[in-house]
């Protein structure tokens, strides 16, 4: 697979409660870190894809440092889908079938 595959940073990387500080990431989601890690491990491209990335740096340096932490390596942060996002991993996204807007799912 060539492009890079989106993550979502909260509710989907990483647990997301009610009074989050910009600066603090919550604990990580098991099954997500390792799904990224072998993805890493598999040489794709993965990046955080969060509304946080506008935060300033002092957010940025926070996901950097939990990148570290618990994936061992920093992840490109992001706030912009590009024509080279091949997915997206999302914990409130609905997919939509290509230029038809239904639902893939089937629900209305």
């Amino acid at each position: 697979m060539s492009g890079w595959i989106g993550v979502d940073l909260d509710g989907t990387l990483a647990e997301y409660g009610t009074g989050h500080l910009a600066t603090l990431v919550g604990k990580p989601i098991p099954k997500m870190v390792e799904r990224v890690k072998q993805w890493l491990a598999e040489g794709k491209d993965v990046r955080i894809f969060t509304a946080r990335a506008n935060d300033g740096n002092l957010t940025r340096r926070a996901i950097a440092a939990w990148c570290i932490y618990h994936l061992g390596k920093e992840l490109p942060i992001t706030a912009t889908k590009d024509y080279s996002m091949v997915e997206l991993w999302d914990d409130r996204a609905v997919q939509v079938i290509p230029n038809t807007g239904e639902r893939a799912d089937g629900k209305q």
